[in-house]
């Protein structure tokens, strides 16, 4: 990531002359993923607030993070496609700008229907951003160093974990829950202000057409992969959607110590995340495959380690470090079998994750609701890398059939 590279012919970097370092400009990108992964996951942690002063029950107020999910899901291709002949820095403005806009309005929102209103439109440009910082961020390294720049421009949605969200609830709880709304504000608006003087425009990322990026769906390996990631990572979401009342039931925390705790799931995700970048350049099949094997033993073992503090903070580590181990060499495949529409695909991705996350926390509820206690969202939530393993297993077979 310390190469240097130039920008497109005839355009300027602001303020920095005409080169840029490629690691600068990356870390500018993953910006936009704290602002992302402040925002989706500190709701969770504000709701108590907004729900009070909205004058809406707990679960009544659930619905505008599954409103933010909704945006994720319909804005990804949407936007994708809509801005397929932009080129990918002028693009990312406009999601970054779309983020400072909609987040700003969310601390303002005088009701709850127009808050939920507006958390759809904050989750319209999530996957949609990471798709062409994705594209961007891959065009500024040499192929060889792809995977790590993937890693490195979701980066900041895993730092979010462990930075981000805590101090955005820690706002919420201290100065109100619209705090944690300004303070994804003022990081968004930094990352716009970072992008525009940062981040090159890369002749190789200036845009292609609408039939180049639908023909992402058109490839039947682009749906397994897609498949893959919805089924084969839902377990993640069954465990963490209940963590609040896992942790204090199993291991009889305090509510307070839950945020401590779950900072050991996002510095899992960020060293998964990097470790991840560098697995997928060797043997990117292998390391889709071992994480989804994996992670159907790791959320078995959360059984046990969840009935224990200490070891409860092993298992949200493991289980943030393998399920984003796997994340770059998703991403890759996805943007290698798209060739002509890299954008739709690599946005995609984050539909995949928000469709698990729905999975996930569904079957998790069932569960719950069926009386069979808190060890069972884990149980039932092991299943499911296994079924994302057999969907990789036919995309691998296909892929192989198709090339011999």
């Amino acid at each position: 990531m310390s190469a240097v590279l130039e920008t497109a012919p005839g355009t300027r970097s602001r303020g920095l002359g005409h080169r840029v370092p490629a690691g600068v400009s990356l870390a500018a990108l993953s910006l936009g993923g704290l602002a992302i992964g402040t925002t989706e996951f500190a709701s969770m942690g504000v709701l108590p607030g907004f729900a009070a002063d909205l004058g809406v029950s707990v679960p009544t107020a659930g619905v505008a993070i599954s409103a933010y999910a909704l945006g994720v899901v319909v804005g990804a291709p949407l936007i994708a496609i809509a801005g397929a002949r932009w080129a990918r820095k002028k693009l990312i403005v406009a999601l970054a700008t779309a983020l400072v806009v909609f987040n700003a309005l969310s601390a303002l929102a005088p009701a709850f229907v127009p808050f939920v209103a507006l958390r759809f439109l904050a989750g319209l440009p999530h996957g949609a951003y990471f798709g062409t910082a994705a594209v961007l961020g891959a065009a500024l390294v040499e192929p060889a160093k792809r995977a790590r720049a993937l890693a490195s421009v979701m980066l900041g949605l895993t730092i979010a974990n462990i930075v981000g969200v805590p101090a955005a609830t820690w706002l919420g709880e201290t100065f109100g829950w619209r705090s944690a709304y300004v303070a994804v504000t003022v990081i968004a608006l930094i990352t716009v202000v970072a992008v525009v003087t940062l981040v090159p425009n890369a002749a190789s990322a200036q845009g292609g057409s609408v039939r180049g990026e639908l023909t992402a769906l058109t490839r039947p390996q682009v749906w397994l992969t897609l498949g893959a990631i919805s089924a084969g990572f839902g377990g993640l979401f069954a465990v963490y959607s209940y963590i609040s009342p896992i942790l204090t039931t199993n291991a009889g925390v305090a509510a307070t110590t839950v945020p401590l705790l779950l900072g050991a799931l996002g510095i899992g995700m960020t060293v998964g995340n990097v470790v991840g970048g560098r697995l997928a350049e060797r043997a990117p099949r292998a390391t889709i495959a071992g994480a989804l094997g994996v992670y159907t033993l790791v959320l078995l073992a959360f059984v046990l380690a969840s009935h224990q503090a200490a070891t409860a903070a092993v298992g949200l580590f493991l289980l943030g470090f393998v399920g984003m181990s796997a994340g770059p060499a998703l991403m890759g495949r996805l943007m290698d079998f798209a060739a002509e529409g890299p954008s739709l695909a690599a946005a995609s991705f984050h539909s995949a994750f928000n469709v698990a996350n729905a999975i996930g926390a569904a079957l998790g509820g069932a569960v719950l609701a069926a009386g069979f206690g808190y060890d069972a969202p884990a149980l039932v939530g092991a299943a499911l890398p296994l079924l994302g393993l057999a969907v990789f297993g036919v995309s691998v077979a296909l892929e192989r059939r198709s090339r011999a």
